[in-house]
């Protein structure tokens, strides 16, 4: 797919990850009015994105999957996922969590699962989605389109960002019909790609 079939009115758009950038990118492009299940984990393997979106997120976030990591900067705890290999660095405050004891798990959870329910919501009656996701192959892309086909009800659109040894947006023309996947140059991707993103996204609109 090329990166001018992306362009068009969606009623949901969606980050699949790997960090926080395209949830960022969505932000600050005006086309990301709520959060995400994805949005504010680290799912580095896009095929475990695959299995999590195939499995309908059952499992995810249990407790018998939980390991506590250590301190997330000065106010959070970094909890991995060993199950589907994510991990948590903005969900566990300091104030009602530590190393040793997940008090806040409750409440986490909770709100888990609420964005799960309306992102399986919106999958069966959304009539265009998009997904933005940063960094992943050929075969892991094939087989989300393959798993989204399945999950979702209507049309969609998938939209990979890899950041490589690249010096401006070079894109890929994939032979996938729902995937659009491109290059941005790898240094500095958090500060220095904006205008990029930009370009990206430009056509890119969300129904009132």
């Amino acid at each position: 797919m090329k990166l001018q079939e992306i362009k068009g009115t969606y009623d949901t758009i969606y980050s699949l990850g790997d960090l926080c950038l395209a949830s960022i990118q969505l932000k600050q492009n005006k086309l990301r009015p709520f959060s995400g299940v994805l949005d504010w984990m680290a799912s580095p393997q896009l095929h475990d994105v695959n299995r999590l979106l195939r499995y309908r997120f059952e499992e995810f976030m249990n407790p018998s999957n939980l390991r506590i990591i250590g301190y997330a900067g000065e106010d959070k705890i970094c909890v991995a996922d060993d199950f589907y290999n994510m991990v948590s660095n903005h969900d566990f405050d300091v104030g009602n969590n530590s190393l040793t004891l997940l008090s806040g798990y409750p409440e986490v959870k909770e709100k888990f699962d609420r964005r799960i329910r309306r992102f399986l919501h919106k999958a069966a009656t959304s009539k265009k989605m998009l997904f933005v996701r940063t960094e992943g192959d050929l075969e892991d892309a094939a087989e989300l389109q393959d798993v989204l086909y399945d999950l979702v009800r209507y049309d969609f659109r998938v939209l990979i960002v890899n950041h490589t040894n690249v010096d401006r947006l070079v894109e890929d023309n994939w032979p996938l019909k729902r995937v659009c996947s491109v290059q941005l140059p790898a240094a500095n991707k958090w500060t220095d790609n904006n205008h990029l993103w930009t370009r990206l996204l430009q056509g890119v609109h969300t129904r009132d």
